[in-house]
């Protein structure tokens, strides 16, 4: 049985189940607590998540995950990257974890059950971002940017199975992204978007976050 140590909110923890979902494989979850600094430095020697545990071994680095996981079953991510994807992920990564940050601090994920946690994950947060309180008080007008970059994703998408046609690794990238992405309340997405979030959401058994957007 594979163990999968994560984070509820962290999408680099949703990259490495995601690779469980594809491939309908079997495992064990675990939430530690945002605080919870000696598990992961015991076992990878830093504070990072995810990391996986295999007959006593331990990965960290979500993207080593899926490829570890790729080589022991039928390869699923065989098809070709689109450099617009990355591109487009790494132009609206600041835009988003600016607003994604603030309202994930104010959810209901496991890893923030005590108040440790939560204050935890505020404190080092708020470092680089300013008061999550101010940046919730802005209006409307702040997330149009992340509307406008939602409707240039539109007509990247080739199909709600994939976005470039074949499953690759920009799915599991891009899925990560709109996950976090789906905390935000009042973004519009185009259809072409919602088709493609919500068929990776069933395929992978991940839920999507729509339900507790702040």
């Amino acid at each position: 049985m594979y163990k999968l140590y994560v984070y509820d909110h962290c999408p680099f923890c949703i990259k490495a189940r995601m690779i469980f979902g594809l491939h309908t494989l079997p495992f064990d979850m675990v939430m530690l607590q945002n605080d919870d600094e000696a598990t992961p430095k015991a076992m990878i020697g830093r504070k990072m998540l995810p990391i996986l545990e295999e007959n006593g071994q331990y990965m960290g680095e979500s993207m080593d995950i899926v490829a570890h996981i790729e080589k022991r079953s039928a390869a699923l991510l065989t098809g070709s990257t689109n450099p617009q994807i990355t591109d487009w992920i790494q132009r609206s990564s600041s835009v988003l974890y600016r607003q994604f940050l603030p309202r994930a601090a104010c959810a209901p994920f496991p890893e923030f059950s005590t108040t440790a946690g939560r204050a935890y994950f505020v404190r080092n947060k708020e470092r680089a971002t300013g008061p999550f309180s101010e940046i919730l008080s802005e209006n409307a007008t702040a997330l149009a940017p992340l509307n406008a970059f939602l409707q240039e994703l539109a007509p990247l998408i080739q199909s709600k199975e994939a976005v470039n046609g074949t499953l690759s690794t920009d799915d599991i990238h891009l899925f990560a992204h709109l996950h976090s992405l789906s905390i935000i309340k009042g973004l519009v997405y185009p259809s072409a978007v919602e088709d493609y979030r919500k068929t990776l959401s069933a395929r992978v058994d991940i839920p999507l976050l729509d339900s507790i957007a702040v």
